[in-house]
């Protein structure tokens, strides 16, 4: 009975086994037979190895299709071995097994050549990866499968979505691929599914249902013989999507201005409580924010491996090195020019003019890059004409909490309690005993921190140079002046104001001419009110 047992054990048992090595050995030769033809000149050759490959059923096809429309599917000049490669700098790669994503070590760029494809088979490409997707648990990656096959419709791929939307149970999914189905029926030649068709993609945010109903409707216009009622249908989801698309440019607009007003709240509210404690002009504080930005810049060279982390670091830092500089420019220049307004004026430019040269002698004249966290790239889609990048949401909502970080140091300590008081009557503050001079020199280091602080803020969103406090300062100037100078609320009100006036502008009247028409209507508006918006009672409003 015991070799009676072996004897079955030998039988079934092991020739499953190799049933089941001999169909994954099959699976890995038929892509290795595929691969071969990806080295190959011939497209056909290529055709046939995406074809296989998609259908191969091995777990890989779908990295592998995707490095290879991605341009990251190489083979070994010498030896025709397909890798996957990660670039390390312009002549260093970075090699994969696209099988199991086993490293396979570093190679020089002139030992591969790269698998070229061509706009075919990238269609072909866009179609087998939205099969092998389309079906997949995740949402995500079901919306953007269907999303590619919007891009590059044709019968197959529709085929595909006429199966898949028959067992989607996600409305949003579902809502995308009922969108494709009727992009398809619009180039129907029934007229009556074409006519449906056309009215429900009425309202449509996706480009590329706007650039089908503009095609739709020129062809229409080019025959001799118009269909009224299929012209009528086009021109109302024309105007339609038109309609929804310009709402959703003007929250855009909105959301854009807030961003750049924000920054110059960071750059003017400095400024504003400098002016109004003790009334000094500094042309130099552009350059503090210049100084933030740079600061961003040194801590990201100093801790490569931790760019996650550097905005966390460069943000108190930036604060301290700028208000320390701040305060050595008030106690080495300022408190020798007070009451001398034009003088003030010029020294301030003189040491604007000398930091930036100091810091072209250290860093060079070129423009330097700060790189953007990964939690602060991206952007988050409402919906397919509106996204909003998430590091101008952050840039808002940080500008808020400076904003109300630094009311509640006016109100609730003593400081600012000295600050107010300087504010609204510097010789009964001296003569209560409060120290006047020291007083000037904290709000002097405080207004700098906190334009170095919004120098952080703008690096995140352009390239950081000698001269990019210069870009701000004259703004600056004028958010303070129309807000009210003093007011930190009167500072909020008049940088979201100029930046949301800006943004709707530029669109109509270029970048430049919106600046004048702004400043224009500033000089106009101080005429008639030249407190500002929110007047400042005290020494600062009486003199």
């Amino acid at each position: 009975m015991m070799k009676l047992y072996f004897v079955m054990l030998f039988l079934f048992v092991f020739p499953a086994q190799n049933i089941f090595a001999n169909e994954s050995s099959e699976s890995i030769n038929s892509l290795d037979s595929s691969f071969e033809l990806l080295t190959s000149k011939s497209f056909s050759d290529k055709t046939k190895a995406i074809e296989a490959i998609s259908e191969s059923g091995h777990p890989s096809a779908l990295g592998i299709l995707s490095s290879l429309l991605d341009g990251k599917l190489y083979y070994g000049k010498k030896d025709k071995k397909i890798v996957k490669i990660e670039k390390i700098d312009s002549k260093i790669f970075k090699t994969f097994d696209p099988l199991n994503n086993d490293s396979l070590g570093e190679k020089k760029k002139r030992e591969l050549r790269k698998v070229g494809i061509n706009n075919k088979l990238r269609g072909l490409l866009n179609e087998k990866i939205a099969k092998l997707t389309i079906f997949s648990e995740d949402k995500k990656t079901r919306l953007q499968a269907t999303r590619n096959i919007l891009k590059n419709l044709n019968p197959s791929s529709v085929e595909i979505i006429r199966n898949a939307v028959k067992q989607e149970s996600d409305a949003d999914v579902r809502e995308l691929m009922q969108i494709c189905i009727y992009a398809a029926d619009a180039q129907s030649n029934d007229r009556e599914i074409k006519l449906n068709a056309i009215r429900s993609l009425s309202g449509s945010l996706y480009p590329e249902i706007g650039i089908l109903l503009d095609k739709l409707n020129t062809e229409q216009l080019a025959k001799s013989e118009k269909d009224t009622e299929l012209l009528e249908a086009l021109d109302e989801s024309i105007e339609s999507t038109k309609l929804k698309k310009g709402f959703y440019k003007q929250i855009e607009n909105i959301f854009f201005g807030l961003s750049l007003g924000s920054v110059l709240l960071l750059a003017a509210v400095g400024l504003a409580i400098t002016f109004g404690v003790m009334g000094v002009i500094n042309m130099a504080h552009g350059e503090m924010l210049m100084l933030g930005a740079y600061t961003t810049f040194v801590i990201q060279q100093l801790m490569p491996n931790a760019i996650e982390y550097s905005l966390f670091i460069a943000i108190p830092a930036a604060f301290i090195f700028t208000g320390l500089v701040g305060i050595g420019i008030e106690r080495g220049v300022i408190r020798y020019l007070y009451g001398r307004p034009l003088e003030t004026l010029l020294a301030t430019f003189g040491l604007s003019l000398i930091l930036q040269q100091a810091v072209r002698s250290i860093f060079s004249p070129l423009n330097r890059s700060v790189i953007t966290p990964d939690w602060m790239s991206g952007s988050y889609e409402f919906n397919p004409a509106l996204s909003l990048t998430y590091n101008r949401m952050y840039i808002v909502l940080f500008a808020l909490l400076v904003l109300f970080a630094l009311l509640w140091l006016l109100k609730k300590t003593s400081f600012g309690l000295q600050m107010r008081a300087v504010t609204q009557n510097r010789n009964m503050a001296k003569a209560m005993g409060i120290r006047t001079n020291w007083v000037d020199s904290l709000t002097f280091g405080l207004g700098s921190g906190i334009a170095g602080v919004g120098g952080v803020a703008l690096s995140q969103l352009t390239n950081v140079g000698p001269n990019l406090g210069q870009a701000y300062i004259v703004d600056s100037f004028m958010v303070v002046v129309f807000g009210g100078v003093g007011n930190l609320w009167g500072t909020f009100f008049g940088a979201m104001t100029l930046g949301i006036a800006n943004k709707f502008m530029e669109p109509f009247t270029g970048a430049v001419f919106a600046k004048i028409l702004v400043l224009i209507f500033i000089i106009l508006f101080i005429q008639k009110y030249p407190r500002g918006m929110f007047a400042l009672k005290g020494r600062a409003a009486e003199s």
